[in-house]
């Protein structure tokens, strides 16, 4: 019963998807990069004994860097746009506004300005306020250019995308600037005129989603889920190549277990994550909520040893994930909030079940993620074995028929949203999607 964990243990199929998404290099949303690593994945599904394994296409907007630069006098100073800029070049004051909370748009005019801000918030601050609320500020506040400060140490400028669902190309130019140009700027040229330029070409484009599926043909299914797009300044081994080569082994090893599933699993690399959800939100729009037994999806696996799996409210979800780590004796960190962040959330903020497995690590943000440093080196493929063992059996026990993962009504979702304060950043990023 249990010979199944050694085969698992010793596979590599998982991390020879991993080399082989890295590898191509630049997975952006809509681009040929993101294309080919779509149908290695497709073809990877396709091997591990998955049947069905298909693109579902799907048209986005398109968006290709150029240069960007932020000059300063007579010096320049490293930066990346942020993704979805607008083609743009503006002459303003430079203000540091430090960590870019409300009051500190209330209490600073940036009209007219080029607005600094930080990746996090202080230790002292009740919610996370996400770059693209930040981004919002200063765009309502009559700002005419943004940079984003990495919080992180290492000289790494962060990427990350702006602009809103319904408008996805931004309003104002906007870069990252790593934690040590940030300061720089901040010390030499507060309250001083510089140039900021991002240059980028904004054409239609077309990513997919890819769908592939293992067991029974039951009414309804379990969707294992990640990302396969990536920003296109980095590997993008961590975000989210690990999900993507842990789909890739779950299939492979539930192929193994076929004649265990109870409820039809299917597979999905989702397009276009790094730029609005676009793929996941296609997929949930188009299917059938009841259709749906639980998605779980993986965006931050491999990272450090311990998974953690956000359950946003679902007990059965929780229930399973505690009972799989007491009967493997391995530990899994559960957390029963709502976190609308990646590709589970279109699904869950319609009342659907859907976990976000990720890995639990210390510190505030992405880390090395968004920028040049999320890299395969520091991953380890004893961390994906051990990881995809564990969530084998947590798809093969949520597939029973026995496990009822009850729907939750999309009132009770939003009312989370208002208890852990995320509601009021969604609304000012356009992301709340319930009627008021």
């Amino acid at each position: 019963m249990t010979a199944w964990i050694g085969t698992v243990f010793e596979s590599d199929v998982g991390w020879n998807h991993l080399e082989g998404l890295v590898d191509i290099g630049n997975r952006m949303a809509g681009s040929e990069g993101e294309r080919e690593a779509a149908e290695l994945t497709r073809d990877a599904l396709a091997d591990a004994g998955a049947r069905n394994a298909r693109f579902d296409p799907f048209e986005i907007q398109g968006w290709t860097r150029g240069d960007s630069a932020i000059v300063t006098g007579d010096t320049a100073q490293d930066c990346i746009a942020l993704p979805r800029s607008p083609d743009d070049r503006v002459v303003a004051p430079l203000i540091d506004l430090g960590y870019g909370l409300p009051a500190d748009f209330e209490e600073t005019d940036v009209e007219d300005a080029i607005v600094m801000v930080r990746s996090d918030v202080p230790d002292y601050y009740d919610r996370y306020l996400h770059r693209r609320e930040k981004y919002h500020h200063a765009v309502e506040n009559g700002a005419v250019g943004f940079v984003y400060r990495n919080h992180v140490e290492g000289c790494l400028p962060p990427t990350g995308s702006v602009g809103w669902r319904d408008e996805p190309i931004g309003p104002i130019p906007a870069v990252g600037v790593s934690s040590e140009v940030g300061a720089r700027l901040g010390r030499r040229f507060d309250g001083e005129s510089v140039t900021l330029s991002v240059e980028a070409e904004i054409d239609p484009a077309e990513s997919r989603n890819v769908r592939a599926e293992l067991g029974p043909d039951t009414d309804q299914r379990v969707l294992v889920t990640s990302h396969v797009d990536a920003h296109d300044i980095a590997e993008g081994a961590m975000d989210n190549g690990a999900g993507t080569a842990m789909v890739v082994e779950l299939a492979n090893a539930l192929a193994e277990r076929e004649d265990e599933l109870e409820t039809r699993v299917e597979f999905v690399a989702f397009g276009a994550e790094e730029v609005g959800l676009v793929g996941s939100t296609r997929y949930a729009e188009e299917a059938d909520p009841e259709a749906i037994k639980a998605v779980v999806n993986s965006d931050g696996v491999v990272r450090d040893r311990t998974l953690s799996i956000i359950t946003h409210g679902f007990d059965a979800l929780q229930d399973v994930a505690n009972d799989v780590a007491e009967r493997y004796e391995h530990p899994i960190g559960t957390v029963p909030k709502v976190g609308p962040h990646s590709d589970h959330w279109p699904f869950v903020e319609r009342g659907i079940p859907g976990c976000h497995v990720k890995s639990i690590s210390d510190g505030p943000g992405r880390g090395w993620g968004h920028t040049y440093a999320d890299t395969i080196e520091k991953l380890e493929p004893r961390t994906l074995c051990e990881q995809a063992i564990l969530l084998t059996e947590y798809a093969v026990a949520l597939a029973r028929e026995d496990v009822t993962v009850d729907h939750r009504e999309r009132e009770e979702i939003a009312a989370d949203l208002e208890a852990q304060d995320l509601a009021e950043g969604m609304r000012i990023t356009g992301d709340w999607p319930y009627d008021e």
